[in-house]
């Protein structure tokens, strides 16, 4: 599976990503390779507990176009 995930830099510099279609997939990491691979894993762990609860694995999620 392929999901969209968001990198952002705390006040600390530490790396913060979410996933956009999983309620509350968030991870961290020192560095944006760290983070990418901890928003890995936290996806996998999401997704497990979604199963295990009978909910849906992801939300929709939709790209818009906004004039600039």
């Amino acid at each position: 599976m392929q999901f969209v995930v968001t990198i952002s830099r705390d006040e600390d510099g530490v790396y913060v990503v979410t996933c956009p279609a999983i309620p509350g997939c968030v991870s961290q990491g020192d560095t944006e390779e760290e983070a990418l691979a901890n928003i890995q894993d936290a996806i996998r762990e999401c997704l497990e507990v979604r199963r295990e609860q009978g909910l849906p694995l992801s939300i929709p999620t939709r790209v818009v176009e906004v004039a600039a």
